[in-house]
């Protein structure tokens, strides 16, 4: 074998790749043996049928074209593996030269999984920041709660909507006299002050009635997930359909032994700071984590070739569907129902993609560079819980691992959860801590008793 290669552009490498025509004649006399076992040709046992009865059969173009597939899928893995090159795009062949009797030629043209140096992974200096909680947070919680337990009495007639109203409206929305994709709705319920429509839509619907028309004024923010409307003034016509007041329960022990198992404000209080305050404690831990491999991944030096994100944006849109059919919706649907079309969901996904790619490259890298290795134990066990969570038994699991070629994934994996706690093992003064257990913030302190 014989190889060349050159740079076409910043990303792609072509190789040429020649064999002997020794190689090709045995090539040929190897698929005309494989075809031999697998047609039926009247008075020929199979695997017996000559070369010459074969080409009259099925035309000497087709052995040849079948030797040709076969000898540049050995050949191309041959190359690769000299060259050390693990394409990130979809390896595209070209025939040169496929003549009997003459050397085999071929090109093959690829993306090549970039060059990386690591940079500074170890000693990585970053602050753990816990935001303090405060006497307002502790309120607004405990306000919310208070909401979340208010009565819905209908609105008498002739009354406005208030701060806090529970209200049902048609809106139409339009932008330049023209309609967009997830600006219309019947009967769409909202909580007035919950702040879930664009900025300044709920407050202007404040003093308005029953039956009543408006039109509000909006602009979309610049980061809003449809860049097909982002950043413009759009035009809503509203219509209130209904409108239901919030009675809000007095904030007092007894109220507090109602919706939980205090006995007095000052206790529910007290439980839900200390609450807010290990998820403060959470949330530092998982930022001063992120922060660590953001920074790994700044010191590395690498040139990422844009069919790598593109790839990945893929792959997170098909997890997205996937997850989207359990929950018995199409993707489409989910699409229509959030104003997105496709191109838009992929730059949406773009930067998330981008860091993804980057931070698994840093840490396959770092796990390389401390030789990082997953044992069959740890295999077994990550096997052990694929095996719980689909209802398969772990030898069947395994086995579809194998025969797929994705046990590699899992493995690689467990290699990356190693390096990201090398990192945080190795960092500038105290170790990354150990993210304590899952806090939920209203569940214990919110129940509402059963008698």
């Amino acid at each position: 074998m014989k190889l060349t290669q050159k740079k076409i552009d910043d990303y792609n490498i072509e190789l040429t790749v020649t064999e002997d025509a020794e190689v090709f004649a045995k090539e040929i006399k190897n698929t005309v043996k494989s075809l031999a076992g697998r047609v039926s040709i009247p008075g020929f046992r199979k695997g017996k049928a000559p070369q010459a009865v074969l080409e009259k059969r099925l035309g000497k173009d087709a052995i040849i074209t079948e030797a040709t597939d076969s000898l540049i899928q050995k050949s191309s893995k041959e190359a690769l593996r000299i060259f050390n090159f693990v394409p990130v795009s979809e390896n595209k062949a070209k025939v040169i030269s496929n003549e009997e009797g003459k050397d085999f030629v071929f090109t093959l043209t690829f993306i090549p999984f970039p060059e990386v140096t690591l940079g500074e992974y170890k000693n990585l200096d970053v602050e753990k920041v816990v935001e303090p909680v405060t006497d307002e947070d502790v309120d607004k919680q405990v306000e919310a709660m208070r909401m979340h337990h208010a009565n819905l009495i209908d609105a008498a007639e002739g009354d406005s909507v208030v701060d806090g109203d529970f209200i049902t409206l048609d809106y139409t929305g339009t932008i330049d006299g023209e309609k967009f994709a997830g600006g219309e709705a019947k009967d769409q319920p909202l909580d007035i002050g919950s702040h879930k429509f664009i900025k300044g839509f709920e407050e202007q619907l404040i003093g308005a009635k029953v039956g009543e028309e408006r039109t509000i004024k909006v602009t979309f923010p610049e980061d809003y997930h449809s860049k097909d409307v982002a950043g413009k003034d759009a035009e809503f016509a509203c219509k209130i359909n209904s409108i239901k007041h919030r009675e809000l329960p007095e904030l007092n022990d007894e109220f507090i032994k109602k919706i939980s198992t205090f006995q007095t404000l000052d206790e529910y209080k007290a439980n839900i700071r200390k609450n807010m305050e290990k998820n403060a404690e959470n949330r530092a831990i998982e930022n001063q984590r992120q922060a660590a491999i953001d920074k790994a991944v700044e010191n590395m030096t690498i040139d990422l070739p844009p069919i790598m994100v593109e790839n990945r944006i893929t792959q997170l849109i098909n997890e997205l569907d996937a997850k989207l059919q359990t929950q018995g919706m199409k993707l489409e649907q989910y699409m229509a129902f959030s104003g997105l079309d496709m191109d838009t969901m992929r730059e949406n996904y773009r930067e998330p993609a981008r860091k993804a790619v980057l931070s698994d490259i840093m840490l396959e890298n770092v796990a390389k560079a401390e030789k990082l290795t997953a044992t069959p134990e740890e295999l077994n066990f990550e096997i052990e819980i694929m095996a719980q969570m689909y209802h398969t038994p772990a030898k069947q699991i395994q086995k579809y691992l194998k025969d797929s070629g994705q046990l590699i994934n899992v493995a690689t994996s467990i290699l990356r959860n190693k390096a990201m706690k090398f990192i945080f093992d190795n960092m500038a003064g105290a170790k990354v801590e150990a993210l304590p257990e899952e806090t939920k913030e209203s569940t214990e302190t919110t129940e509402t008793k059963e008698n």
